[in-house]
Parts: structure tokens; sequence; C-alpha cells
């Protein structure tokens, strides 16, 4: 399968979480959703509107909404738990782990308006720290679906999963590159172009810009694989060296510092299993800061050109 960037509708992932619980909502009495005063930007006011008795706004207490969430899932609900990235991976990091993971709780973390796409809301919303912050309690599975139609599956197939949680989604409209019958699976990567000579593997709205990258890199008779790697734990560690065997060179492309993200993830499998040339596109050691979406990942240098850049370097270490 290929999959381009040319001529796709934009929908934020926000807008397909709440379209998701409503769905959820319907087929299944045991969905709760609570929130922290955002529920209009996170879009699960859609849920409280039509399910008010299973809708719970617990304020500006980030700490208290997962102690709540964990005792509504010891009585057999199915809590989705959502505000902004910031506020769920950080303020709350230590009832996340303490109360949640250490009793593996089925509670589900749904963190919208993750990364530098936040864009104006400057530094103290951007959230760039979250997978490094999720990805090192045991037992959390860290998710960051790539475009609206991924989040709907996710979110489906989130809830259906025993054990916690953490989904990231995007304020920002992005591109939708996949469709209702594209597949999706928990832990298992998703091949969104085959090439020969360097894999590509993105997440989140990254993957527009791997496509784009991977497109260009095309003209200049470089053939990129791209992959969806939506999930960050547990990692798809067999397509990763697979793909690694097969072109010999990789590159990540993630929306958050390079430490602890996706491309360190990445490094350690490979550095495990199965060595290549390897380079990282992500934030180096720098906060956020105001701006437009695409202005800060020009400034970050998270674009389509960076990704191509660093396929060439990596490619030219082969």
């Amino acid at each position: 399968m290929t999959i381009t960037t040319q001529e796709v509708r934009k929908e934020a992932t926000r807008e397909a979480y709440g379209q998701a619980l409503l769905e959820l909502g319907e087929v299944n009495k045991n969905i709760i959703v609570l929130d922290a005063d955002l529920a209009k930007s996170t879009t699960t006011i859609k849920f409280g509107k039509k399910f008010p008795e299973r809708f719970f706004d617990m304020g500006i207490a980030e700490a208290n909404m997962m102690n709540v969430a964990a005792g509504l899932a010891t009585c057999g609900k199915i809590p989705f738990v959502s505000t902004f990235c910031i506020f769920a991976s950080g303020r709350a990091w230590e009832q996340i782990r303490n109360t949640i993971c250490y009793s593996g709780l089925n509670v589900k973390i749904v963190a919208t308006h993750g990364g530098l796409a936040v864009g104006a809301d400057g530094s103290s919303h951007q959230c760039i720290e979250d997978f490094a912050l999720m990805t090192a309690i045991p037992t959390m599975t860290v998710i960051e679906p790539c475009d609206a139609a991924e989040t709907k599956k996710a979110i489906k197939a989130v809830a259906e999963r025993p054990g916690p949680v953490y989904v990231r989604l995007g304020r920002t409209p992005s591109p939708v590159l996949t469709e209702e019958g594209t597949p999706f699976e928990v832990g298992k990567a998703s091949i969104l172009r085959e090439g020969k000579d360097i894999t590509i593997v993105a997440c989140g709205l990254m993957v527009p810009n791997a496509l784009k990258a991977a497109e260009n890199l095309s003209a200049r008779g470089i053939e990129a694989t791209v992959i969806n790697l939506h999930t960050i734990k547990p990692l798809d560690r067999k397509t990763l060296v697979a793909y690694a065997k097969k072109t010999g060179s990789v590159v990540t492309a993630e929306q958050h510092v390079l430490e602890g993200g996706l491309g360190s993830a990445v490094a350690l499998a490979l550095g495990r299993e199965y060595p290549v040339p390897l380079e990282a596109v992500g934030i180096d050691n720098r906060f956020g800061q105001s701006g437009s979406p695409e202005a800060l990942f020009k400034e970050y240098n998270l674009t389509s050109e960076d990704i191509l850049q660093a396929a060439l370097k990596a490619y030219g270490r082969k």
C-alpha cells in the first residue's frame, strides 16, 4: 500500500475522539468520561450532552480526577479521562504511576493538545515530554494516532484493551491519510509506503511530513518505506527490525523532545537487535514558544524538508 499527501481533507484528531466516545457510549454502558474543566476543547462535551449521567467534570483538579478514575475502574467501569497533554502527563504523573499503573487499572487517559502544534498557546501548554513520562511507567500503553480516522479506531481498540493506556491527540486540523477500513492494531506498526532504500518511522502529525519527504526522495531516485508507528509502547520491534534489514538505514520523526520519545525507543530496539545508521528528527533540548504550527515546525526543524535531509544523511552512512 502507498499513501500520498495529495488532496486530502483535514480534521483534528481531538474532534474524532469526541465522535468515537459517542459511538462507544451507545454500545457500552460501562464507558464513563471524566474531564478537567476543558470538555469543549477536548471534545468530551459531546459525550456529556448525550450521556450526562456518565459524564463528570472534575474541575481543575487533574490529580483527583485520576484517582476517581482509578476508583471507577475497580468497580468494573471503563473510565476515559481527558485534559490537555501537559496536565495529564505532568500534573497528574504521580497518581498515574502509583494509583493507576502500579495496580494495572483499566483507565484510558486520552490527552489532547499535544506537541508544538498547539501553536499560539506557547510553551506552558506545548507538551513535548509526554512520551518520555508515560513510556517510563511499567504497564502503560502509549499511542499517538496519525489522523482522525485512525483516532476513532484507536479509541475503540483501547476500550477493549485491558489495563492503562495513554493516547496523545492534537488540536490542529491535520491531513486524514487513512480510511475507515485501514487496519489498526495496538502494538502493530502500519506500513503506509514501501521502499527499498531507507525507512522513515513517524507518529502523529509528523506522518504527513514523513510521506511528503518520501515523495521528494523518490524524485531523487531514493525510495523510502514510511512506517506509521502509532504505538510507541509496546513497540513493534519485529516490523522495525524487518525494515531495518530491508533498507539498511532509518530516520525517526516525532513532535517530541529527542530524549525519551519515539526516536529513543526505535534506537534502543535496533541497537539491541539490528543496528543500522539512524537519524532522529525531533525537538533538540528546547522548550516551545508561541507561534503558528507552520512557523514552529520550521523553527524546530520538523518539516518534510528536515526529514528529507535526515534521510539523505542516514542513507549516505550506509
